[in-house]
């Protein structure tokens, strides 16, 4: 009996078996990195959410004075703003407060100027009808 055709099938199936358990490894190992990658988001939106529950104590809350009205945030351009709101009686953007309170039209001053008046809007003193117009709330 010639066992050479029946080592040769023995050997392609066998050949077959060791090609698939490599790529099953090479799955497997690519599963694991991002299994690992995973895990490490996870840890750091742990890490991140320990940080800011620990922060909360910190933020200032938005209290009011005995008269009844909501103090503003400690920085003398809130009063400011405000003032300009009042002597107008349309919605404004963060530009046309900027050039009221004689600030250079820089890109820097009106950021922080919308921010500011964003905060206000938090706060429930200004309200944005569309995005970057302000107005008084009623």
């Amino acid at each position: 009996m010639n066992l050479n055709p029946l080592l040769q099938a023995l050997n392609l199936q066998e050949d077959a078996a060791r090609a698939l358990a490599d790529d099953l490894r090479t799955q497997i190992h690519a599963l694991q990195t991002q299994l690992r990658e995973a895990e490490l988001r996870l840890e750091h939106f742990a890490i991140t959410r320990t940080t800011i529950i620990g922060l909360a104590d910190r933020i200032p809350a938005q209290t009011v004075d005995p008269a009844g009205t909501l103090e503003l945030p400690e920085h003398p351009n809130y009063p400011r703003i405000l003032a300009v709101f009042n002597d107008t009686t349309g919605p404004l953007r963060a530009r046309d407060i900027c050039q009221a309170l004689d600030f250079e039209l820089l890109p820097k001053h009106v950021e922080r100027t919308r921010a500011k008046m964003k905060r206000l809007v938090t706060l429930g003193i200004l309200t944005e009808a569309e995005p970057g117009t302000f107005s008084k709330k009623q």
